[in-house]
């Protein structure tokens, strides 16, 4: 467990919140296993209808914590990077994403395996995985083109330039943009409702839409999680993350 992860039960739902604002929420190694940890037990509780995903200070996440990650690199499926990622991606309940400010790397990718996404006005986008010498993950590289075609997805992919909340909603990866003070509240009406539903109806249905590609994402978040793992120990990813503490743009021009 850690503060640094707020866990709340709002009525029937279980809001998981990132609560680490002095460093807009970037997620170490101890959020991701708390996080787990939390989707494991909503899974088990009957009195848990769904979750909610959220974060602390205006902002949703602004990704890994580039210094942990470093020192702490994930491995294995039992890693809690890999065990947060299987728990949402299996989570049998519907979930929920409550976003605004940055939503940065898998702050975007985690919205993929949410049921319905709001995002407020101020919300910002970004998948700079490509920028930092790495590559996708979460079965983005998979899904991400077959909700908005090939070449918007290379485009936020390959340049990974941030996109804003107007954006993400035309690109088929939010339901609804709403001014930011108007988000949780309409995040909680939303969770009730769904709280209200017949819960093994609402189960079967979400087993059902995701069935199709289930398969094909189990296998390619495999495969990511190889050449993820190449990029870590990679020189691309040591001068970005170099530049980034030095404060300089990175120079990948001697690179092959």
């Amino acid at each position: 467990m850690t503060a640094d992860v707020r866990i709340e039960q709002i009525e029937r739902s279980l809001h998981i919140i990132m609560n680490r604002p002095e460093r807009k929420n970037a997620i170490t190694m101890a959020m991701y296993a708390t996080m787990a940890d939390a989707i494991e037990a909503a899974e088990k509780n009957e009195d848990v209808r769904n979750i909610v995903l959220r974060g602390e200070g205006g902002v949703f996440t602004a990704g890994n914590d580039l210094v942990d990650f470093k020192n702490k690199p994930p491995r294995g499926e039992n890693s809690p990077v890999a065990r947060f990622m299987q728990g949402l991606f299996n989570f049998s309940k519907p979930a929920i994403a409550c976003v605004q400010g940055d939503a940065v790397g898998i702050g975007t990718t985690m919205l993929l395996h949410c049921d319905l996404v709001y995002v407020g006005e101020s919300a910002k986008l970004q998948m700079p995985f490509s920028s930092l010498g790495l590559s996708p993950e979460f079965a983005s590289s998979y899904i991400l083109p077959r909700i908005m075609g090939h070449v918007q997805a290379a485009e936020l992919l390959l340049l990974g330039e941030p996109f804003n909340g107007a954006k993400a909603k035309e690109l088929g990866l939010a339901n609804q943009v709403i001014a930011d003070a108007e988000l949780l509240e309409l995040v909680l009406k939303q969770a009730a409702k769904l709280s209200a539903q017949p819960p093994a109806a609402l189960r079967n249905t979400k087993k059902l839409m995701r069935a199709p590609r289930k398969e094909a994402c189990v296998e390619v978040m495999a495969d990511e999680t190889v050449v993820f793992g190449e990029g870590l120990a990679g020189k691309e990813f040591t001068e970005a993350v170099t530049s980034f503490f030095e404060k300089r743009k990175p120079d990948f021009s001697s690179f092959n």
